[in-house]
Order: structure tokens, then sequence, then C-alpha cells
């Protein structure tokens, strides 16, 4: 793919699969974790946490969680390090491996702890530098809450072989009387994380939410030239009331373009909290109205339309769009979960989506600084097509 970008400003770049009537959209709606809560492009919003302070503050509360668990404390000498970890990487619960992979199955680079891996040792465990993705084997890391966990898995890892007390096996280690596998370690860091997003992560954001959220007053105006007389504003978030309340208090707590400080909810037609995505866009569960003076849910199934400013819980896509009378073409979704945001909402209820990818700053970045190498690159691959084309090629 060409690329032609002369906009100096890199956030303020906006990519197209597909053609898109932005005049035919009637509602715009928006996911909050790492997406209304994250960094703030000039074009559009993709609100996020502040990295890499909130990663750091994960992945300190994993490690620790493990050594509750009985891990060593020698972990605790660990601490997270921003430039290893990105999305997309595949973990191998058979070797405790992390690979990078094409979209055909081809290993293009495979870890073991921090080690690299040599051509010959993938080859080793990976016959043709092939895996084919298999459930139960296979944990794929895609997404942003993702990264401290790889750090951690890498960081445990690197630990054991480093460690002689630890007896390399081909499946895991051998610790004094005790047999560790790779799944076993993955299974572990998965309680972690699922005990730390129950509650101590979100804890831990509130108690200091400056530190890991960015406000922004371009949000607020954002929110506002959206809603117009034919268009409506939507928040859909898995996260529980009292956090999303917390957080949104947090963005909102600014002045408007008339100087007035407004509640949060003024900012949205539509809101809904606990939505279980990707859940939300298959059965869906009951859709409850939220009381917002105890922040508990309302005894009984909502069934009428939905009221402005107001906070629901739950719910189904399909319920969702009939009491707000959209239809899937009239939606655009934002959103930083390609599964869970992006896919489903597409695939299932048709709706159009719009996928905050920060890493593209930092590569767009790298083609922009390199770019005579890449057009370098292009030039000698046409030349080599060309010779295959024309039969210049001989063989010895």
């Amino acid at each position: 793919m060409q690329l032609s970008l002369t906009n100096d400003d890199l956030d303020a770049q906006i990519f197209v699969n597909r053609s898109l009537r932005l005049d035919r959209i009637r509602f715009f709606g928006f996911d909050m974790d790492y997406t209304l809560a994250c960094r703030l492009s000039t074009t559009f919003i993709t609100l996020a946490y502040k990295s890499p302070q909130y990663e750091e503050l994960a992945f300190k509360i994993l490690r620790d969680r493990l050594i509750e668990f009985g891990y060593p404390q020698e972990l605790s000498q660990f601490e997270y390090e921003p430039s290893f970890p990105v999305r997309g990487l595949w973990f191998d619960q058979q070797y405790g491996t992390l690979m990078k992979i094409d979209q055909f199955g081809n290993i293009l680079m495979c870890l073991v702890g921090f080690k690299v891996l040599s051509s010959e040792q993938i080859g080793e465990l990976y016959p043709n530098r092939f895996i084919k993705y298999e459930k139960d084997r296979i944990r794929v890391m895609s997404t942003l809450f993702d990264l401290p966990e790889i750090y951690l898995l890498a960081c445990i890892i690197h630990y054991m072989h480093s460690n002689d007390a630890y007896i390399k096996e081909l499946n895991g280690v051998k610790y004094q009387s005790l047999y560790i596998s790779y799944k076993s370690v993955l299974q572990d860091v998965e309680e972690a994380m699922s005990w730390m997003h129950m509650g101590e992560l979100k804890k831990q954001t509130m108690a200091n939410i400056g530190k890991y959220i960015e406000q922004n007053p371009k949000l607020l105006v954002l929110l506002d030239k959206l809603r117009t007389d034919r268009t409506n504003v939507f928040l859909l978030t898995n996260s529980d009331y009292e956090y999303s309340d917390a957080v949104m208090k947090y963005l909102c707590n600014l002045p408007d373009k008339d100087g007035n400080v407004r509640h949060w909810t003024s900012y949205f037609d539509y809101i809904v909290v606990d939505a279980k995505k990707p859940v939300f866009f298959q059965e869906g569960t009951l859709m409850r109205a939220v009381d917002m003076s105890t922040g508990r849910y309302k005894m009984g199934q909502i069934a009428g339309p939905l009221e402005r400013s107001k906070i629901y819980a739950g719910g189904s896509s399909a319920t969702f769009t009939h009491l707000i009378g959209a239809q899937g073409k009239d939606v655009l979704y934002t959103g930083d979960h390609i599964f869970g945001d992006i896919l489903k909402s597409k695939r299932q209820v048709g709706w159009k989506t719009f996928l905050v990818v920060p890493e593209l700053l930092n590569e767009i970045y790298v083609w922009k600084k390199k770019n005579s190498l890449f057009e370098r690159l292009n030039e000698l691959d046409n030349e080599l097509a060309d010779k295959y084309k024309y039969g210049h090629l001989c063989t010895s």
C-alpha cells in the first residue's frame, strides 16, 4: 500500500478501508476505556489512559498478586518496560513462547522470556516456522489491557530460565519437587488479571484519577458538535456504573464553550454501562435502569423508550437499537477492542465502526522518517518482478 501523508501532525490521521457517508450516520457511539479515556487526536476523539502510567499500575498490581499466590519475591525487582509489549502477540502455552505472527500463520519473531530465538531455534519448535491457531493452546493478546500481561509473562519465564534452581523442560520447568508448566503460569496470570479487573485496578485508578486519565476540553466540544437535530451520541461501555461515573465526571468536569460546568450525562443522549460486550452483540442480558443516587440497578427489564441522559445497564444490541429507533447502518461506533467492539458490532448488527489504533502513530512516524528506504525497497521489488516477467533470471 502506498501512503501519501503531508500533514505534519501525525495524530490527525484517519484511515478508511471502505467509503463512509457521515451524512447518513444518525447515532455516534463511543466505548469508554481506551476510547473516551484516551489521548485526544486533533481530528477525532480517542480519549485514552495516560501511558505508560496506567500500564505500570496494572503491571504492579498483577506482579504483586502473583507474589501473594506464592511466586518468588524476586519478581518484585521487575518494573514495567513500555517498549517491550505490543498488541497482537500470541502466547503458546505449550512452549511458553511469545510470537509475532503474520496473516498466514508464519512466525516472524519468537521469544522465550526476553530471549529472541534464532531461525534455527524456531524451526526446532515449529516446523517450517509456521503455527496454526488452536483455541486451547494459543492465547492471542489483542487488547491494550493485555500489555501488562504480556510483559509479566515474559518476566516470569525469563526469571525461571535464568535461575539455576529451575530446571528447564520442553513444556515448563522443575523447581525442587514442583513442576510448573507454561500453561499453569498463564492460568495464574489470567486469574490475577480477572481479580484485578473485578475491582483493584479501578479502585487504585479512582484514588489517583488525575495520574492515570487525561482531561481535554476538546472532548466536550466534539461531543456537543456531534449532537444535532438529526444525530445522537451514546456511550456504551463494559465498565460498571461507579467507575464510569467517576471517570466521566473527571473528564467532563471542565467548562464548556459557554463557560458552564455541566453534568457528564448531558453530553450524551443515551448511556449504557456494564454492557458485557461481546455478549451484548449476541443474546445480551436484561437491560435495567440505574438509580443514579445509589448506583443500584432497578428491578425489572426496560421495555419502553430510553430516556435521554438517563443511565442503563446491560441489554443487547437488538434491544438497544430498537429502543432508540436505530438501524445498523445508522450507527458509527468507536472502540479500541478489535473483537469485542469492532468485529462483533459489524458482523452481528451491521454497525459502522471506527477503530482506535494508537500504535499507528509510531508506524506512521517510522514510515515518514525512513520513507526513502521504503521507496528504494519498492523499486527493488519492481525490478525483481520485471526480471521474473521477462525471464532474465538465470539458474545454475
